[in-house]
C-alpha cells in the first residue's frame, strides 16, 4: 500500500543493514545462551568507551533504566525531585507510584531543556534529584544544573534518550550528571531492534546494585551465619554438583531488602545488533546533522522561525528536528501544522504535551501556569519536522518546500497579528 505521506514520520530513527543481520543470524546459529552472555557485556563494555563512562549497564528500555536508576536514590515519603514539563512521560513515571513529590520547573527556550534558574526557584528543603532530558538530542545547560545540584546536594540524572550521538563541552552527554538513562527503541538515533536501554554511571556502588537488581536478585543487605542453615539436615551443595540455585541461602542470613530484583537484562541478539548500530552511530548522526543544515540553510530567511541547534560548545544530535515559530499571529503554529499534514504531505507529530499538565500530574497538583514558558512553547510556537537517515534528498526539499508554502498560506489566511504588550 501507498503511505498517503510523501514524507512519513518513519518508524525507525536508525538504518539496519547486512551488519546487522548477520550479527543475528551468527548467533542464532550458534548454541549460545541467547538471553545473557559476551555479546552483552561487550556491548556495555563498548558503549561506555563510546560515550566515555566509567560504568554501564544495558536494560530492556529506557523506561527500566529510569525505574532502576531511580531506585538508586532511596528516595522516602516526602522527598522530592524537579524534572523537565517537556519530555515523555517516561522520564518521571518512575516517580508516578513513589510518595515524593514532583515540581516541573520550566525550560530554557534555546535548549528546550530545564533552565537552571528555574530549577534553583523550585528546590527545596526535601529535594534529591534534578531530572533533566536533553530535549531533541540538544545538550541541557549542564554547567548550570551541576552548579545547582552541588550546591545542595542533589543527584543530577540526565535523561538520554534523544542524546545518542551529543556532546557537552567535549565530553559525551551522559557523563557529566552522576547517572545517564539511554535509549535504543526503533525511533532513537540507534536501536537494539526495536526495544533497549542503558544507565551509565561513574558509581562503582551504584553499577554494581544495578547488575544484581536487573538480573533478578535482591538489593538486600545479608549477614553471614556461623554455621550453615538447616534444612532438615540437608548438606550445602559442593562445588563440583549440579546447580541448585542455592546462592548463598545456606551461608547468610537478610537483615535488609531495598529492591526484590527483576528481569530487564538485555537479550544477546539485542546487544549483538546494539555493537553494529554503535559502529554506526557516528555516521547516522552525521547524516542526521547534514539533513538539519539543509532545512536551517531552507528556513534561514523566514521572519519568525526559529530551528533549534548547537549552542557554543555543544553538539547536537538531531533526535529531533525542532523549530519554533515566535509570531504574534494567533494559532498560526497550529495553521502551519495543519497544512503540512493535510496539505503537503508531511506526518506531523509533536513531541511532546507538557506533564504537569496531564491528567494523572494535575492530581498531584499541577496545574497551568506553572511553567509559562514551556506551555507558551508548546502551545503556540512548537514544531517537530520529521528527521531520519534513510531521508532521501528528494523528501528534504519536498519538506523545505512544503513548509515555506504552509508558513506563507497560514500567514495568508489568518487574521493580522494581535498587538503584544511589551
Amino acid at each position: 500500500m501507498t503511505h498517503r505521506f510523501v514524507v512519513p514520520y518513519h518508524g525507525q530513527g536508525s538504518v539496519f543493514d547486512e551488519d546487522d543481520v548477520a550479527a543475528v543470524a551468527r548467533l542464532l546459529r550458534s548454541d549460545a545462551h541467547l538471553s545473557g552472555g559476551q555479546e552483552r557485556g561487550a556491548f556495555e563494555n563498548e558503549f561506555a568507551q563510546h560515550v566515555g563512562a566509567r560504568h554501564a549497564v544495558s536494560m530492556t528500555s529506557c523506561t527500566m533504566a529510569l525505574e532502576l536508576a531511580t531506585h538508586l536514590l532511596s528516595l522516602r515519603p516526602g522527598d522530592e525531585v524537579v524534572a523537565s514539563p517537556l519530555t515523555f512521560q517516561a522520564t518521571v513515571a518512575p516517580l508516578l507510584s513513589r510518595p515524593v513529590g514532583v515540581r516541573f520547573a520550566d525550560i530554557d527556550p534555546d535548549t528546550l531543556a530545564l533552565d537552571p534558574a528555574a530549577v534553583a526557584r523550585v528546590v527545596g528543603p526535601r529535594t534529591r534529584a534534578i531530572y533533566v532530558t536533553h530535549y531533541g538530542g540538544l545538550p541541557a545547560d549542564l554547567d548550570g544544573l551541576l552548579t545547582v545540584a552541588r550546591q545542595h546536594n542533589l543527584v543530577l540524572l540526565e535523561d538520554c534518550a534523544h542524546a545518542l550521538g551529543s556532546r557537552y563541552h567535549g565530553r559525551g552527554a551522559g557523563t557529566v550528571g552522576d547517572l545517564g538513562c539511554w535509549s535504543f527503541h526503533s525511533l532513537k538515533n540507534m536501536s537494539t531492534m526495536g526495544q533497549g536501554g542503558m544507565v551509565t554511571c561513574r558509581d562503582d556502588r551504584w553499577a554494581g546494585t544495578l547488575r544484581r537488581i536487573h538480573a533478578m536478585e535482591p538489593d538486600a543487605d545479608f549477614r553471614p551465619r556461623t554455621i550453615p542453615a538447616d534444612f532438615g539436615g540437608r548438606q550445602p551443595p559442593g562445588p563440583e554438583d549440579p546447580e541448585r540455585h542455592a546462592r548463598n541461602a545456606y551461608t547468610d542470613d537478610c537483615t535488609t531488602i531495598r529492591h526484590g530484583g527483576l528481569n530487564a537484562t538485555m537479550s544477546e541478539p539485542a546487544a549483538a545488533v546494539g555493537r553494529t548500530q554503535l559502529a554506526k552511530l557516528p555516521a547516522m548522526v552525521a547524516r542526521r546533522r547534514d539533513i538539519a543544515a539543509r532545512l536551517h540553510a531552507g528556513f534561514a530567511d523566514l521572519p519568525g522561525v526559529v530551528p533549534h541547534r548547537d549552542l557554543p560548545g555543544t553538539v547536537h544530535s538531531y533526535h529531533l528536528y525542532t523549530l519554533r515559530i515566535s509570531d504574534a499571529t494567533p494559532d498560526l503554529r497550529d495553521e502551519v501544522v495543519r497544512r503540512l499534514h493535510h496539505e503537503h504531505g508531511v506526518e506531523m507529530i509533536l513531541r511532546y504535551f507538557p506533564l504537569h499538565l496531564l491528567p494523572e500530574w494535575r492530581r498531584r497538583g499541577g496545574a497551568y501556569g506553572q511553567a509559562p514558558t514551556a506551555e507558551r512553547i508548546w502551545f503556540d510556537e512548537l514544531v517537530n519536522l520529521p528527521i531520519y537517515p534513510a531521508m532521501t534528498d528528494r523528501q528534504i526539499d519536498h519538506l523545505i518546500d512544503g513548509f515555506r508554502v504552509a508558513v506563507r498560506q497560514a500567514r495568508g489566511a489568518l487574521p493580522a497579528a494581535r498587538v503584544v504588550a511589551s
